[in-house]
């Protein structure tokens, strides 16, 4: 019997310029009183942490400020924030403010100061033992900084296993933040690489979701069995289409000129609905190559961003195997695959394979990634390395919309060493 159910869940959202400025009085309506405040060191440098916390104080809540999250985090640097809001606490709600990073690291505090155990327990299997939480989350407000990651909208909060050089996850349908507040003011201060990075995120979250496996060609499940991430399904393809338009007008203005303060806007409402799609709909391929892709890295630093260690940064990870993933996938869907090439591109021509990946590399090109995995330190040796992290993610592959092997992810690997 096939599934004949689609789930949909998302935060409520509070969407425009000032709305950051409101969060006190939203953070009173939750009966908070005593606030862990959650950033990173570059976002508190631009002022608006401390400018929010002075503002959510003025509603006589107590704010603490946590400013030490890891861009890309860690096992290590989750348990540092976890320590901090343990020894620091009890708080009566959580407030992040950053990029994805900084939210995730607020998904795992919350998760680890509410319920009992360590990060491992609640990694997803097979890195982790996938333990559900048993105890009520606080309530959690994400305002994000960045324009891609759709952290604020989602059940995920990602992370690296130094240990194991493998880049994983927690998903469960309790890390979702209560509110999600997006004000395209904040986004101003993204250097043009981030927004180039965090763009393809956006545009990777869209593209997967709308070209996954459709909801009811999967098994019927039962109610226990339904996951956040249940396939495409006609909710999340709207939320994708919007989100293929916007970025079609605003992408490459937004990383020309950072001030322009429109493409900004319409960057932050692509982020936020393809937030809403893929974060029921799921993602697939690109998004399981790219925790190998990220956990391996070895010396790339790419401007923009922390230049103390290598990084490969996660939408820029993402894209980097798109075009391939999506000339592998196309034959399962080609005329999702068609339309999301022509909404990104309206005068793209033909109709094969070639199509959507053809539009990714000429836009990836236009705003500066990476041209392939080769520009960032991998090689044909390392594709042995790379499909064994990317097959760990069986929660992601389960959504590609055919099977895949290692085989097939080998050779979208070895695709992706060069696009143009």
């Amino acid at each position: 019997m096939t599934e004949t159910v689609f789930t949909y869940a998302a935060p409520a959202l509070k969407f425009g310029s000032g709305s950051s400025a409101e969060v006190g009085h939203d953070l009173v309506g939750f009966g908070a009183r005593r606030v862990l405040l959650v950033t990173d060191p570059g976002v508190a440098a631009t002022g608006h942490p401390a400018r929010i916390a002075e503002q959510v104080a003025a509603h006589g809540l107590t704010v603490t400020t946590y400013d030490a999250a890891r861009v890309e985090p860690t096992d290590e640097s989750l348990a540092h924030a976890i320590a901090f809001a343990r020894d620091g606490g009890p708080f009566d709600a959580i407030l992040a403010v950053g990029g994805g990073s900084a939210i995730d690291t607020a998904k795992a505090v919350n998760l680890l100061t509410t319920n009992p155990g360590e990060l491992m327990d609640y990694i997803n299997a097979p890195v982790g033992r996938a333990r559900a939480p048993q105890q009520p989350l606080l309530p959690l407000v994400a305002i994000p900084t960045t324009t891609g990651t759709g952290s604020e909208s989602t059940t995920i909060c990602v992370l690296d296993v130094l240990s194991l050089k493998v880049k994983t996850g927690i998903s469960h349908p309790a890390l979702r933040p209560r509110l999600a507040v997006v004000d395209p003011d904040l986004t101003l201060t993204q250097p043009a690489m981030v927004t180039a990075a965090a763009g393809m995120d956006i545009l990777c979250h869209a593209l997967e979701s709308y070209t996954a496996r459709w909801y009811a060609d999967f098994d019927a499940k039962r109610p226990e069995q339904r996951v956040p991430y249940c396939g495409a399904n006609p909710i999340a393809d709207m939320w994708s289409e919007r989100a293929l338009s916007l970025l079609a007008g605003a992408f490459r203005s937004a990383v020309r000129d950072g001030s322009d303060a429109a493409a900004r806007e319409q960057m932050a409402l692509a982020a936020t609905f393809a937030g809403l799609g893929f974060g029921n709909a799921g993602v697939h391929v690109p998004h399981a190559n790219a925790y190998p892709i990220a956990g391996r890295v070895r010396t790339f630093r790419p401007a923009g961003y922390p230049q103390d260690e290598p990084i490969v940064p996660h939408g820029m990870a993402v894209s980097l195997t798109a075009p391939e993933a999506f000339r592998f996938t196309f034959d399962a869907a080609p005329e999702r695959h068609l339309h999301a090439a022509r909404l990104l591109d309206p005068d793209a021509a033909g109709d094969g394979p070639d199509v959507l990946p053809a539009v990714l590399a000429r836009l990836m090109r236009d705003i500066g990634i990476p041209n392939g995995l080769a520009e960032v330190g991998y090689g044909e040796a390392d594709v042995d390395d790379l499909v064994e992290g990317a097959l760990k993610q069986q929660r992601l592959l389960a959504t590609a919309p055919k099977p895949v092997t290692g085989e097939d992810l080998a050779a979208v690997f070895r695709g992706s060493m060069e696009h143009w």
